[in-house]
């Protein structure tokens, strides 16, 4: 069964345009790879060959998961979203209990997530300790470096 994941218009659009261009730069340079390694001799003992070859086996294999992500993603609507509670794309204000630092963070797919930019996915720890949630509710959060408590301040789209 293949897992249905949603994502913004830009989101799915980035998506698209880097499978386009997997399929026509990504694949042209590995045909050029390949034929240059082709020319260099006996194919036998031609690791240089060999390389060109499972590079292009694995730009192949990306091809084919990111044409499944592309073929299972939905675009969210957002209008019909409940905004009591926290759900993908939703943009949550959070206090650290730990430390009072106030963050901001915008919950994602996956393939989205981008920390620098405040997105984190709905599959990471903190996201998915924040799904379900409403505004003035504590969650307490495992993550590798131990528990973080925050509460949600605000919820919002």
């Amino acid at each position: 069964m293949a897992t249905i994941n949603y994502y913004t218009a830009e989101g799915l659009q980035k998506l698209k345009d880097e499978l386009q261009d997997l399929k026509i730069r990504g694949r042209s340079e590995a045909a050029e790879a390949l034929r240059e390694a082709r020319d260099k001799g006996d194919l036998s003992e031609n690791a240089e060959y060999d390389a060109a070859k499972e590079a292009q086996g694995l730009l192949e294999l990306k091809i084919s998961k990111l044409e499944e992500v592309v073929g299972n993603a939905r675009i969210l609507d957002e209008a019909g979203l409940d905004l009591t509670k926290v759900l993908i794309m939703s943009k949550v204000k959070l206090k650290n209990l730990k430390n009072n630092m106030v963050l901001d963070y915008t919950l994602v797919a996956e393939e989205e997530a981008n920390l620098a930019a405040g997105k984190i996915s709905v599959k990471s720890p903190i996201g998915k300790g924040l799904l379900g949630k409403s505004a003035g509710d504590k969650a307490e959060i495992t993550v590798p470096a131990g528990k973080l408590q925050f509460e949600i301040l605000e919820i919002s789209r």
